[in-house]
């Protein structure tokens, strides 16, 4: 056949070339397109972490906060200054209030009357002090005034920061007497998201942003208002004389991308924030994750295509090269080697580029892990911050008894002491039995639960506390001395409950006696008609005269790491049995404890 006849080599090579192009082409369209869409995956699962996370450290810090309407409600204090109008009473309720402030971080924490008229603020001493300010036009006392409790997000009228407002009222016997008003501000969450670099920002059920690490978005929507709408917000003077406008974000075009600000992509994120109807959103950027995704996948797919390209072309000479020219098979081939060489070089150093990219892929998912382990953290401790101060106080000795109990009947066993280990054994029971009652009786306190009296004997009562502290008695050096009459004293209560009381009394006891030469403790008891009187004395260097008028109130305490909870514990066990409980110093401290006798 002659060469008119068939298909010219070079049509078939220029054909060969354009398929070639064509599906060069397409697969580096389609790896672009996968590595966009497995870039915003990732940073997807990245902001969703991040959103959870920061939603429950906002929650941690508003029930923080939530906690100081509560407690101060029952600072007498506070009636007092509500009940009286007593000067001094108002200056030292002042100088608490400012003191509690700094100390939890809340913006500002005031007390109104009835009228809604402040009657004492921790910023009393700022030119801008709430103190005489009538705020009874706020919704935040409206809505306690009528309800008991309320929290309304504003924009402040005096200080124009923004924050929360957490209220509860006040009940007297006439009725209401005023509102507490505690407002937590969030300044220092929006400076670490700021710190964080993306941008953060939490909405109300209305779509406004509230809480926001970019301060020109405050008081935004993201949603568009209606003008009815707008205009009785801006009546209410909520958030001043903000427009309300709509947030500078736009829906984005591209693979994965949710929206544009400023000229970047960016993959949204939210969680809700617990026991608030409010919403978290973070903005987490698409642009570096999607170029060096992008930049991988295509060097990857390029180099396939252009090995799969190279080895039509190699076959194409080879057949040419056979039909033509077999004298130069020699050094094709070793152009061809040169070739396949040069171009497995460069795959095996995108080949380690890769590597390195997995490698950080996978330190960015360890991070991840660690985020939500912290959010578990954070969780957990909101719940074990509501028990851990008073189990700490009487979970600690049951579990070394059962230690040095255990220990012990180990020892016995080896020495074929099996009679004795087993009453260890028994005794390591009867020591779990009793941390479990002790939980669930703080549990049942923290419920503010009460439990009828029973008859209990109060020799079996001091056996089992000095049960559990006996060994730190003996640790410490401290002698002790137990006066009970031969006849058993039966008294109304409920033998676990009081054994923490005696514990608690004893503990004190012990930590006062540090360091005392001779160290000695006096448990009396005796009948006095009626009741039955218990005292529990040490030597030791006595209470502080401006420590004992406020003893059993909360947050007392002189110990530089205590909760100033145990005393305030024991005092209301006692109580709720029909007894008292008075310290005094006579020759160190004395603690005097009288029960109904039955």
């Amino acid at each position: 056949m002659s060469d008119i006849g068939r298909p010219r080599w070079w049509l078939r090579l220029g054909a060969a070339l354009l398929v070639g192009l064509g599906v060069l082409l397409g697969i580096d369209r389609l790896a672009g397109m996968g590595a966009e869409r497995w870039a915003a995956a990732q940073v997807g699962v990245a902001a969703q972490s991040a959103a959870s996370f920061r939603a429950a450290m906002l929650r941690s810090e508003i029930e923080k906060q939530r906690t100081l309407p509560v407690v101060l409600a029952q600072d007498p204090d506070v009636r007092a200054a509500l009940e009286g109008r007593d000067p001094a009473r108002i200056a030292g309720l002042n100088a608490k209030l400012e003191t509690l402030a700094a100390g939890t971080g809340a913006g500002v924490i005031y007390l109104l009357d009835a009228r809604g008229v402040t009657a004492a603020a921790s910023n009393y001493r700022l030119p801008s002090s709430f103190v005489g300010s009538d705020y009874s036009f706020r919704p935040y006392y409206l809505k306690a005034m009528e309800e008991g409790a309320a929290e309304h997000f504003a924009l402040g009228t005096v200080s124009r920061q923004p924050g929360l407002y957490i209220t509860r009222r006040l009940d007297g016997p006439q009725g209401p007497l005023g509102v507490l008003v505690v407002k937590a501000e969030f300044s220092a969450l929006e400076a670490q998201w700021q710190r964080a670099g993306d941008p953060t920002f939490v909405t109300d059920a209305r779509d406004i942003v509230l809480v926001t690490s970019v301060p020109d978005w405050r008081f935004n929507a993201t949603v568009p208002i209606a003008d009815d709408q707008r205009a009785a917000i801006r009546a209410s003077l909520q958030f001043g004389d903000a427009t309300l406008a709509l947030l500078p974000l736009r829906p984005a075009v591209g693979e994965g991308a949710a929206v544009t600000w400023a000229g970047a992509a960016f993959v949204e994120a939210s969680a809700p924030v617990a026991t608030i109807a409010w919403t978290l959103h973070v903005l987490e950027p698409l642009a570096a994750t999607a170029q060096l995704a992008v930049l991988a996948t295509r060097a990857l797919a390029g180099l396939a295509a252009v090995s799969m390209l190279g080895a039509g072309a190699f076959i194409l000479a080879r057949r040419r090269s056979r039909a033509r020219e077999r004298e130069r098979e020699a050094a094709l081939r070793g152009e061809l080697e040169a070739r396949v060489a040069a171009r497995t070089m460069e795959l095996s150093r995108t080949n380690e580029r890769l590597h390195t990219e997995m490698e950080e892929r996978r330190r960015a998912q360890a991070t991840a892990q660690t985020m939500q382990d912290e959010l578990v953290q954070a969780s957990k401790l909101a719940v074990l911050g509501q028990i851990a101060a008073s189990v700490a106080h009487e979970v600690n000795q049951p579990v070394a008894a059962i230690r040095t109990f255990a220990d012990s009947g180990a020892a016995l066993l080896e020495r074929g002491n099996s009679e004795t280990a087993r009453k260890n054994f028994a005794t390591i029971a009867a020591l779990t039995d009793r941390i479990g009652a002790i939980t669930g009786q703080l549990r049942a306190f923290a419920r503010k639960t009460s439990s009828d009296a029973g008859p209990v004997e109060l020799r079996a009562v001091l056996e089992g506390a000095l049960l559990l502290v006996g060994h730190r008695l003996r640790q410490s050096g401290v002698d002790l001395a137990v006066d009970l009459p031969l006849g058993d004293l039966v008294v109304a209560g409920e033998r676990g409950r009081l054994e923490q009381v005696f514990v608690n009394l004893l503990q004190n006891a012990v930590e006062a006696l540090s360091g005392v030469p001779e160290a000695r403790i006096r448990i009396g008891a005796q009948a006095s008609g009626a009741d039955v009187v218990v005292s529990i004395a040490d030597n030791g260097p006595g209470l502080a005269p401006q420590v004992l008028d406020s003893l059993f109130l909360p947050f007392t305490t002189t110990k530089p790491e205590g909760l100033g909870l145990g005393l305030v514990i024991s005092h209301d066990i006692v109580a709720e049995f029909g007894g008292s409980l008075r310290a005094e110093n006579d020759g160190g401290a004395v603690f005097t404890l009288t029960l109904r006798r039955l």
